[in-house]
């Protein structure tokens, strides 16, 4: 990806996050990026490509930041996925809350849009795939099950988080018995 386009999806992820789908607009991704206006649209014709897009880069940096907070290494012990869950939930709901928001944005036009929520499923998919070779190597019975159930659980503990006044608990305890559970 070039770096000017990574900029403007990264313009559009932090519109999304703070403004929602509403104030997406291609003119408003060029303001956030300092773009010339009609640069976004040279990129993302289409609101539903730019949504791709966003969705693309999404992803990407998700596997980034996933891969940093484990070290480069997937984990290899239940207490060192559940560091990295942990992890993953406060940088969310922490630092990364602006993005957090905006991914969840997109969840919810998802529901009201086919095709985007096949988008979202497949970008949903690659990233249980790294759960599910997680939990395969720590022995799961069932690790494409228990990735799914991962994966739920953490959107849901996450998006609890960003509603609630008293969500800045630490996470571990929830998560070990979840990992626990998932054996």
């Amino acid at each position: 990806m070039t770096d000017k386009r990574a900029a403007v999806l990264d313009a559009a992820i932090e519109l999304l996050g703070r403004e929602g789908l509403r104030g997406l607009t291609h003119r408003g991704v060029d303001a956030v990026a300092g773009a010339p206006a009609g640069s976004t649209s040279n990129y993302f014709r289409t609101r539903r490509v730019l949504l791709e897009g966003v969705l693309d880069r999404l992803v990407e940096r998700d596997r980034s930041d996933i891969a940093a907070l484990g070290g480069g290494n997937l984990p290899r012990t239940e207490d060192e996925l559940v560091d990295v869950l942990a992890g993953y939930v406060m940088f969310a709901t922490g630092p990364d809350a602006l993005r957090t928001r905006a991914r969840f944005a997109l969840f919810v036009e998802a529901t009201a849009s086919p095709s985007l929520r096949r988008s979202v499923q497949r970008r949903r998919d690659e990233l249980q795939g790294m759960g599910l070779t997680v939990l395969a190597a720590l022995g799961s019975a069932d690790p494409a099950g228990g990735s799914r159930i991962l994966a739920d659980h953490l959107d849901g503990m996450i998006l609890h988080r960003l509603t609630s006044e008293n969500a800045d608990s630490d996470p571990r305890d929830d998560l070990r018995r979840l990992v626990r559970a998932l054996r």
